[in-house]
């Protein structure tokens, strides 16, 4: 073949794959851009808000994701059997094809470090460093048979958060925003908040895989500027700034037009936000506006100190002004030894904000419309390590709660076996729990799907089925 005869082949693809509309990036952008829009809204508004597929249970989630794998046996499911045998070695049948992260499976039994007592009308049995938690047992479901694949944590919360092991593909939080867009026109409609330290996963957590980038989480920091570079250089004003901004969003309307690319979308949306951002960031931070009685409630001693108390309290004030997903990261439960101290350290750090956080919902009328979960990525074997002082991963049942929008309240669902060890009846896979959070939001798991690489993903993959037992 002739370059010229090449060449005017080539021109002719790229005209066909541009004008013709036939490409996979403008195929995703009419998607998007077909969507139902909120009136006034600029088509170019990837985060409109869009109507899911049934009327929805909730409107909102706040994910308080305890990673590190808080202990199921020192904090939700009582085990006197496991107490009994305190030091004797487990049965060998049970040990049958189970791997642990770290321990020999051999490693001799260890009873729960804490006593238990049966809290509200509900009779929910909780332990003892969880006196708050006692207190808010009849809004709750406490789930106590999770199960998952993964046995490390970074693997781990990526599971948990997306639906796959596997870096790169979407968060539960970016495929909420994705299907139902945000409701807040000054602030991200996906909010990350961390205390303790950065999780094991990273990004990942709260990614937006292969989505557009403007349904990814937006970390806000507890120091300095919310967002990095928020604030405006030397020399430059607002009256600067909108001009530049003007102008910015001409030229890349232009290029959208042009080459129908939703990242281009993406990116007038993410200079518009980080514009309203400079005023509505610094006000939402602001705890001053809050009363004391109110920081009190939270145990909220300096309301410019960072920690999870004051995460919780943010993560109040940001659904109250329209934002759609909000998650809390605190890495702190990965109790390999110190077990006792460390469990009882991270309750005490956590127990009184969190159950705050549904009582404040629920005088303010938010808790009804709003998912509120607690939990980590996995829980802890009933055998010891280290010593007499720890516990190794363990995937094969954990537990964490739910609260609010359609969670059926003073409910304990299923039961794990006298040690702990396995799922005895009513398992929930993680891909259980996606279905059925996104059936309360309003949609079928199985259709809130994206086209990448030739193929439909969707949060559940293939999997997931729908957990009548803990919706109301």
């Amino acid at each position: 073949m002739h370059f010229q005869d090449l060449q005017a082949q080539l021109l002719r693809r790229r005209w066909f794959l541009r004008d013709c509309g036939l490409g996979m990036a403008t195929l995703a952008a009419r998607s998007l851009m077909a969507d139902e829009q909120r009136p006034g809204t600029p088509r170019t508004d990837p985060l409109a808000p869009r109507a899911p597929h049934h009327a929805p249970k909730a409107k909102r989630v706040i994910y308080i994701f305890q990673a590190g794998a808080p202990s199921h046996l020192e904090l939700f499911d009582y085990k006197p059997e496991l107490a009994k045998r305190n030091g004797q070695l487990p049965p060998a049948e049970l040990l049958k094809g189970y791997r642990a992260a770290f321990i020999n499976p051999n490693s001799a039994l260890l009873g729960p470090k804490f006593a238990f007592a049966k809290h509200g009308q509900c009779g929910m049995e909780l332990s003892e460093v969880l006196p708050h938690t006692a207190r808010i047992a009849d809004e709750i479901c406490l789930v106590r048979t999770m199960q998952t694949e993964a046995v490390n944590h970074a693997p781990a919360q990526i599971m948990m958060n997306s639906g796959s092991q596997q870096f790169g593909r979407p968060s539960f939080g970016s495929w909420t925003l994705y299907g139902l867009g945000s409701e807040s026109a000054d602030l991200p409609g996906y909010v990350v908040l961390t205390s303790a330290k950065g999780t094991s996963g990273g990004a990942s957590n709260y990614g937006c895989g292969f989505l557009p980038t403007t349904y990814g989480g937006i970390p806000f920091r507890s120091t300095g500027d919310p967002v990095l570079y928020l604030s405006n250089p030397p020399g430059i004003d607002s009256e600067t700034q909108q001009q530049s901004l003007d102008t910015l969003r001409t030229l890349n309307e232009l290029a959208l037009k042009s080459v129908r690319d939703p990242e281009i979308a993406s990116r007038i949306q993410s200079y518009e936000m980080a514009y309203r951002l400079q005023t509505s960031a610094p006000e939402l931070m602001d705890l001053g506006q809050e009363s004391q009685a109110s920081l009190d409630r939270y145990g909220i001693k300096n309301p410019k100190e960072a920690n999870f108390a004051r995460n919780c309290l943010l993560a109040r004030r940001l659904i109250e002004r329209g934002v759609r997903f909000v998650q809390l990261f605190h890495e702190a439960w990965d109790q390999h030894g110190n077990l006792a101290g460390g469990v009882r350290q991270n309750a005490m750090d956590t127990d009184q904000a969190s159950a705050a956080l549904i009582l404040d919902l629920k005088e303010r009328g938010l808790l009804k419309d709003t998912i509120v979960i607690w939990g980590g990525e996995f829980g802890r074997t009933p055998m010891v390590q280290g010593g007499n002082d720890g516990r190794d991963h363990h995937n094969r049942s954990f537990s964490l709660w739910l609260a609010g929008g359609g969670i059926k309240g003073g409910h304990t669902h299923g039961t794990t076996d006298e040690l702990g060890f396995n799922v005895a009846t009513d398992p929930v896979h993680v891909h259980d729990l996606h279905a059925t959070l996104l059936h309360l939001l309003g949609f079928d798991h199985t259709r809130l799907t994206y086209r990448f690489q030739g193929r439909d993903y969707r949060l559940t993959d293939i999997h997931g089925r729908l957990v009548d037992g803990i919706l109301a």
